[in-house]
């Protein structure tokens, strides 16, 4: 019975997180009249003031000191740290930026390819073996992203980079494992000071939205987006250890899913039957791979695939 209870509160507590990481756009909307790169800024050092907090009230900041003090003395880690640190930044930096400029379509679909970029990442780097029904999966996938492409005018650069930030930073924190409150603490550590120092020139320069008459609103909004970062993190780090990797396979679509659904009908962002098509074979991939290791798929894959992998 516990059993049943735990994995049920860990479906709650995954669906929590991709809920909130979902209808982030709207947050982000509310900041659409300050750059970027300041909204970014704020975020990375009102997360790492907001996780120093919470760490003291947790009674963990002893945990933490402890924990970056043994990274000082593993060059290889300490260096994965800053690797991943740079990547969640570049990731949310973009995140905004395709928020703010109209671009939440071509954003979610990152968030839809991010899970087959992870795969490709694993086979190249990790030296990982794709099942039939993967490998079926990522040409699908890839089918939808190639005919964008060519149809819609650009490349996709916002979904694409998007997807490979957060698939190279979850690649980098596989090399790295810390609790989720020590992690999210060490990694905004690494970027605040340039978060700082890039405040203060606008600052100097007479162009901070932060703190000036007038602004009250947006500078309670850029401190709150700290605490808009770390809640589902956390959120997530608690729900995924009570329910199964394939249960967060499929939750994870929650959230590029709502994100879509207020691209369209929220900010009336264009949705082409060329979005369409792309879109309909992302989600055809997605479920495949989300699939591949059921009992099911794997006693229905072709003899021959089965022996090229090595099953």
């Amino acid at each position: 019975m516990k059993k049943g209870s735990d994995q049920s509160a860990g479906v709650i507590y995954t669906a929590i997180a991709y809920l909130l990481w979902g209808i982030f756009p709207l947050y982000w909307k509310l900041l659409s009249g300050v750059p970027s790169g300041e909204i970014l800024a704020h975020r990375v050092i009102w997360s790492f003031v907001f996780m120093i907090v919470l760490l003291l009230v947790n009674r963990k900041i002893r945990v933490f000191f402890t924990t970056f003090k043994q990274l000082l003395h593993k060059p290889k880690q300490f260096v994965m740290l800053v690797v991943a640190s740079l990547l969640i930044s570049a990731n949310w930096g973009i995140y905004i930026w395709a928020v703010n400029q109209n671009h939440i379509i071509e954003a979610s679909l990152g968030y839809y390819i991010n899970p087959l970029i992870s795969i490709l990442l694993g086979i190249i780097v990790l030296k990982e073996k794709l099942n039939f029904w993967q490998g079926a999966a990522v040409l699908v996938a890839a089918a939808g992203v190639v005919f964008l492409t060519f149809n819609y005018g650009h490349f996709p650069w916002v979904s694409l980079a998007l997807a490979f930030s957060f698939g190279l930073y979850g690649l980098a924190k596989k090399m790295i494992s810390f609790e989720a409150e020590i992690g999210l603490t060490l990694e905004t550590m690494m970027v605040t000071p340039l978060a700082l120092i890039y405040i203060v020139i606008l600052v100097v320069q007479g162009h901070s939205s932060f703190g000036t008459t007038g602004s009250i609103v947006t500078t309670l909004l850029m401190v709150g987006g700290g605490v808009a970062t770390a809640i589902p993190l956390l959120y997530f780090a608690k729900g995924a250890k009570l329910i199964p990797l394939s249960m967060i396979g499929f939750l994870q679509y929650i959230a590029p899913t709502l994100s879509l659904l207020l691209g369209v009908f929220v900010y009336h962002e264009h949705f082409t039957y060329v979005h369409m098509i792309a879109f309909s074979c992302i989600w055809i991939g997605s479920v495949i791979f989300s699939l591949s290791h059921t009992k099911f798929m794997m006693n229905h894959q072709p003899k021959w695939s089965k022996r090229s992998v090595g099953m």
